[in-house]
């Protein structure tokens, strides 16, 4: 989902089913309906239409980002942000009016329609790019079969342990460095402080239990490793897998013990009904929490908050560390989100700003305005906004990164953004973990 807010962007099991059903009913190809080479929606070769999940606060940032290259270039580009775009996207495709360029939030959704020949493969200058200022992994989420389709976007690094430096001082706590060390710095600082020392969100909507999600997939691919953690997207193993259940279960360690969470706002059962981002923020700021699990983009909630987030701040974070110290791998682990932006259409206009789009003058531009990241290797950054952000940025453009896309927005809309999410809700809730492992699997297409 979105690399700024994945909340934000709601993609119900119902908004699935449509996009199924309109997809499979979709005739004629990419840029029928919207003029061709006559530069899609408005008919002008100067126009250029993008549709995305981006919409404000943040799509004044999006259209700010690309202002001066449009002046320059002559070319109007019209953004259309909605928080129907799952739904809608595949609806214009098959009505045969399509936006020339579409951002989308789930690889998963892009490869799909690239399946159904609805999306045009990527120019060779967006394919120059990719290849130059994109790692592997990236390139990848934007390629179906050998055929890359579209270029990445913008990007967050989850597993984030958002924490008080001046409270691990004046308790003197230590940055765990395994999964026990997580659990160990638990039960200190819960003796410590007498309190709950974990505040978690799972509230945003209809997408709500999706933070929960995220900590899965941590878990996962650090306990089980990338092999695994791949073959679970691809439902070669399923979520009744004995490793996965693994996982739930150490996110139960936290989650599910009364003395652990909800601090700031109650008890277990509060953990649903907590808002994702402003509330568990506040609780830093206002040092009612002391521990919080969080992409990047936590950052523009702490500053909202008021407080100021750096290693001398009022809040810092770690990344989660690996299940066990000393691992395989060379560098970080990390999950992360991101968009990918592939086009309808193939007008001169068109190939010109999706190319501008991958390149690193856009992810500079955007990434000086604030809020974002992106992974692309030729953005600077001093760019970023925060000291986090630019952390964030360092570990996605280090070679001996090891990176793995957010599982649920590889998976099936009915299973990563219906199923997972409700079983995540009905976990802690309290629902038996094998009924609620089975539930979500039973969420997978049939073949």
């Amino acid at each position: 989902m979105n690399t700024s807010r994945k909340g934000r962007l709601v993609v119900a099991l119902a908004v699935a089913g449509a996009t199924s059903l309109a997809l499979a009913a979709c005739s004629g190809g990419p840029g029928a309906g919207n003029g061709g080479d006559e530069g899609g929606g408005d008919g002008g070769d100067n126009v250029v239409t993008v549709y995305g999940t981006i919409v404000p606060p943040e799509q004044e940032l999006l259209e700010e980002s690309w202002a001066d290259w449009e002046e320059e270039n002559d070319i109007d580009i019209q953004y259309e942000g909605s928080k129907e775009f799952e739904a809608q996207i595949a609806v214009r495709a098959q009505g045969g009016t399509p936006p020339d360029l579409a951002i989308f939030p789930q690889p998963g959704l892009m490869a799909d329609m690239a399946s159904r020949d609805l999306i045009l493969p990527a120019p060779q200058g967006v394919a120059d790019n990719v290849a130059e200022y994109w790692s592997e992994d990236w390139a990848g989420y934007g390629t179906v079969g050998d055929t890359l389709y579209g270029a990445p976007l913008m990007a967050s690094v989850k597993g984030w342990v958002w924490y008080s430096p001046a409270q691990f001082e004046e308790y003197g706590w230590e940055v765990p460095t395994d999964w026990q060390g997580v659990l160990d710095l638990t039960a200190q600082a819960q003796a410590d402080l007498g309190t709950s020392p974990w505040c978690i969100g799972f509230q945003s909507d209809a997408a709500t239990g999706w933070p929960g999600t995220d900590w899965v997939e941590d878990i996962v691919l650090r306990q089980s490793g990338t092999e695994v953690y791949d073959q679970w997207i691809a439902n070669e193993i399923p979520f009744t897998d004995p490793q996965i259940k693994s996982a739930f279960e150490e996110f139960g360690k936290i989650a599910l013990n009364p003395d652990y969470v909800n601090a700031g706002f109650g008890g277990i059962d509060t953990i649903v009904t907590t808002p994702f981002g402003t509330d568990p923020a506040q609780a830093m700021a206002d040092g009612k929490c002391a521990l919080h699990h969080q992409a990047s983009f936590f950052d523009g909630f702490l500053v909202d908050a008021g407080a100021e987030v750096g290693e001398d701040g009022d809040i810092w974070a770690f990344l989660l560390p690996p299940y066990e110290a000393g691992g395989e791998a060379e560098g970080d682990v990390v999950t992360g989100g991101g968009e990918i932006v592939a086009a309808f259409d193939d007008s001169e206009a068109t190939v010109k700003v999706q190319e501008f789009l991958s390149s690193p003058e856009w992810a500079n531009n955007r990434v000086k305005l604030g809020g974002v990241i992106s992974a692309n290797k030729g953005l600077d950054p001093e760019s970023a906004s925060s000291p986090i952000l630019q952390q964030a940025i360092a570990i996605l453009q280090d070679d001996s990164t090891t990176f793995r896309f957010d599982a649920s927005d590889l998976m099936p809309g009915a299973v990563g953004a219906g199923t997972f999410f409700k079983g995540m809700v009905d976990y802690v809730n309290g629902t038996d973990l094998d009924t609620v492992l089975q539930q979500i699997e039973a969420g997978w297409p049939a073949d």
